[in-house]
């Protein structure tokens, strides 16, 4: 298990939340210090803690864990259906188009 992958995550998604180390800390009781290990990747947190985390970040434990998890593909999928939704109609045919472009000049 990638212990530094999955505190990388944890740490984007909690830039990308835009809380501190504290912050998160505190709304998962746990200490700074013990977020700082965890995104470090010195230590994985427990179950438990994981789950308060991903619930905390707006996240699924699945995106904390991308590389252990065996339905990566799906997960994947999902992430880009999740920010192909976000763009515009137009925007939206052209990565479509783009999408068939690429798998049609992959076989």
């Amino acid at each position: 298990m990638d212990q530094k992958a999955i505190g990388k995550r944890i740490k984007s998604a909690r830039e990308k939340k835009g809380l501190t180390q504290e912050q998160l800390a505190e709304q998962v009781n746990l200490s700074p210090m013990h977020i700082s290990v965890i995104e470090r990747g010195n230590k994985l947190p427990r179950l438990e803690t994981l789950i308060k985390i991903a619930n905390v970040l707006d996240v699924s434990a699945d995106t904390l864990l991308q590389d252990v998890v065996n339905n990566q593909i799906k997960l994947r999928t999902s992430e880009a259906s999740n920010l192909i939704a976000q763009l515009s109609r137009e925007d939206q045919r052209r990565v479509l188009a783009a999408l068939h472009s690429f798998v049609e000049s992959t076989k």
